[in-house]
């Protein structure tokens, strides 16, 4: 069964997170797929820029706790999104949960409808958002971020914009979508690529620093009591045995 859909429309890929039934879980089979969509995309001269999408009401739920990707896949493909020698936008009409962000985080630009909601829910499962936070921590409103991957509160698309998560917010996303777009596609090809570069530098050079430690953090945890325990409850659809 194929997770990733794939169009093309006037030199714009569009690959859509096709899992609706599993809410778009980062499964390792989608996150693989994903992956090998990227790399033909980026290989493929026809090419211009990227948009990433999903069907049904949910961007992407997070981590599929049955068969989550292993934690340096999760950072490679969210480093393939950075590096990308074309630009990708992230296009959300639906709910983003915990590893769903880092998909959004890891593209140049993201626009989504005012029906999306967003929340880093890994605390309250026994976990930490460690390797989504190599595209996040670079791009994100510091303070901003510290409340909500605390919390696991959730937040809206107009807040999400506001603390820099999001690029642009609206009620119709592609209406929000149509000049970036038109945008992209009169961009010399070439130039796009060094551009990006530019802007991506800085969270590259996190990824340098970072990535071994955090994915080593990631496995640790989700092999920890708490997350079996914050896993367990998830699963059971109640409360796990530390809230108060």
């Amino acid at each position: 069964m194929t997770l990733i859909g794939r169009t093309r429309a006037r030199g714009v890929e569009t690959l859509t997170l096709d899992a609706p039934h599993h809410r778009n879980a980062l499964s390792a089979a989608l996150v693989g797929e994903l992956a090998d969509a990227l790399t033909d995309a980026g290989r493929d001269t026809g090419v211009r820029a990227v948009v990433l999408t999903h069907t049904g009401t949910t961007f992407s739920a997070g981590a599929d706790l049955r068969d989550p990707p292993a934690p340096h896949a999760l950072a490679g493909l969210l480093r393939q999104l950075v590096e990308l020698p074309k630009p990708v936008v992230a296009r959300v009409a639906g709910h983003v949960r915990a590893g769903g962000i880092g998909l959004v985080a890891a593209c140049d630009i993201a626009v989504a409808s005012h029906a999306a909601t967003f929340a880093f829910t890994e605390v309250r499962i026994g976990v930490a958002p460690a390797v989504i936070s190599l595209p996040l921590l670079p791009r994100t409103d510091p303070r901003a971020l510290a409340r909500y991957y605390l919390t696991g509160e959730r937040l809206d698309a107009t807040e999400a914009a506001r603390i820099g998560l999001l690029t642009a917010a609206g009620d119709d996303v592609d209406e929000v979508l149509a000049p970036v777009l038109d945008g992209l596609r009169r961009a010399a090809p070439e130039a796009l690529a060094e551009t990006k570069r530019l802007l991506t530098a800085r969270v590259l050079e996190t990824f340098d620093r970072d990535a071994a430690d955090l994915t080593a953090l990631s496995a640790r945890l989700f092999a920890s009591a708490p997350a079996r325990e914050g896993m367990t409850a998830f699963l059971e659809r109640r409360d796990p045995q530390w809230v108060v």
